[in-house]
């Protein structure tokens, strides 16, 4: 079991190898739980069809991972704790601004793949870290857990990669230069105007 946080702030701690596997898989959970909780917001901000599968996808197998870290940390004795991870919360409030400030198109679904990215990356390495530390105090469930997200956040790191590169960025190239050639049409337009005016005060 974690030990209690000494009262005294100047006295270091050093904790053992199971308490670190419990505070990383604390970690995790509130990682999962916030994440859980904005997902749906980025599925009906998106454009991409494909995206939205994507991130719908994400949110099952964010609640998949969370029914199986309650059952690791069930059998280590061990809750998930009220602690909130301020790294993941940071990542998460980096993607729910962007949904509030870009409308809704390629540019917002470009950056949202960005977001979930990089939270994802950051998923990746904590679950990396989790695994090793529960394989070395031997809590199987824990690291059959971990070893299932890492396949998954893998897949789903590649798969909006592809996206980005096959769908959302052409989509978005194409429309800066629609936007473009409009703006050049209402300038030719404009001239036009100027010329037949001053050809009709002439």
């Amino acid at each position: 079991m974690a030990k209690a946080k000494s009262s005294n702030p100047s006295k270091k701690e050093s904790p053992e190898c199971t308490e670190l596997a419990v505070l990383e898989l604390q970690e995790i959970h509130s990682a999962e739980t916030q994440l859980g909780r904005v997902l749906p917001r980025l599925a009906k901000a998106v454009e991409s069809k494909k995206l939205r599968q994507l991130v719908e996808q994400r949110q099952e197998e964010g609640e998949r991972i969370l029914t199986e870290l309650d059952a690791a940390l069930d059998e280590m004795e061990e809750s998930p704790g009220r602690k909130k991870n301020v790294a993941a919360e940071g990542l998460i409030n980096d993607a729910r601004e962007h949904i509030q400030e870009i409308e809704a198109g390629p540019a917002l679904d470009t950056v949202l793949i960005g977001a979930l990215q990089k939270t994802e990356h950051y998923c990746i390495a904590a679950w990396g870290t989790a695994k090793s530390l529960a394989q070395a105090v031997g809590q199987k469930t824990a690291v059959r857990a971990m070893e299932r997200a890492l396949k998954e956040g893998g897949a789903f790191d590649e798969q909006l990669t592809q996206l980005a590169e096959q769908e959302v960025t052409p989509a978005l190239l194409s429309q800066g230069s629609d936007e473009a050639q409009d703006e050049g049409d209402a300038q030719s337009r404009s001239r036009r105007n100027a010329r037949t005016e001053r050809h009709a005060s002439s």
